[in-house]
């Protein structure tokens, strides 16, 4: 199983429209600094699954051979607004699955083109999707959300964005299976307070608790590269800040 972070930004993304902090001058100024709609690719050898798809450029990523799958955590737009092209491709079917919210996003349900939008899996039930056994969670958000615990046998991976906190049965479930990679929403440095995403604060606690041996920090917002910038603030050594197209091999990861 690879993983590899097409995205690691927040909603605002980085470098932030007009913004002139340390964080997003270095962004525009370098590219490997830039963090667009959050999102994952996880490759097996029976195929190919894409966490949300917040790209706007998807047709132009990926062939329609391989791209059968689609994984969203939620229906906001930063999530899902890759989906309003490709809907309408030709001769090919893509199959969506994402938390039961009524209201989706704008009018994706009503004209879903080639999108096949399957229900949501029953929550902290197994299902099986190229290769992987996957287990869908609830997460603390202002949308119905929905994070991920993958595992192809050998390796596992827990995907959770965006969230604040845990739910208590999703913490405890966690817990009991022990991910060895844990992806987790860190939007905020640990100066704000957090509404719909971790702070830093939150988001160390919950890897205390959880014990994985590597976790990666995603939906990066600008105010939390820039604090990181500015100041000597050490991580805890199995704790990395993800960046946009870092592979992730779950057995040997890439830093």
């Amino acid at each position: 199983m690879e993983f590899q972070f097409l995205g690691t930004g927040s909603a605002s993304q980085v470098p932030c429209y007009g913004c002139g902090c340390t964080a997003c001058v270095r962004a525009k100024g370098f590219s490997k600094y830039r963090r667009g709609p959050c999102s994952v690719k996880i490759k097996t050898e029976k195929g190919m699954i894409l966490i949300d798809a917040g790209l706007p450029n998807l047709a132009e990523l990926f062939q329609p051979d391989e791209l059968n799958t689609i994984l969203l955590t939620h229906y906001h737009m930063d999530h899902v607004q890759g989906l309003f092209h490709l809907r309408w491709g030709k001769n090919c079917t893509i199959t969506v699955i994402g938390p039961d919210d009524l209201k989706g996003c704008d009018d994706l349900f009503k004209h879903p083109g080639i999108l096949n939008f399957l229900p949501s899996p029953e929550l902290f039930k197994e299902f099986t999707s190229n290769g992987l056994t996957i287990t869908a969670l609830p997460l603390n958000h202002s949308k119905l959300c929905n994070g991920y615990y993958i595992n192809d046998d050998t390796d596992c991976v827990a995907y959770l964005t965006d969230t604040l906190g845990l739910p208590q049965r999703t913490e405890d479930f966690l817990k009991t299976v022990k991910p060895k990679i844990l992806v987790l929403d860190c939007s905020h440095p640990p100066t704000i307070k957090p509404r719909n995403h971790n702070s830093l604060t939150e988001a160390l606690e919950i890897i205390k608790k959880l014990e994985p041996e590597k976790a990666y920090l995603t939906h990066i917002g600008h105010e939390l590269d820039s604090f990181l910038l500015h100041n000597n603030y050490q991580l805890p050594t199995n704790v990395f800040i993800a960046r946009d197209n870092q592979v992730i091999m779950a057995d040997k990861p890439k830093i």
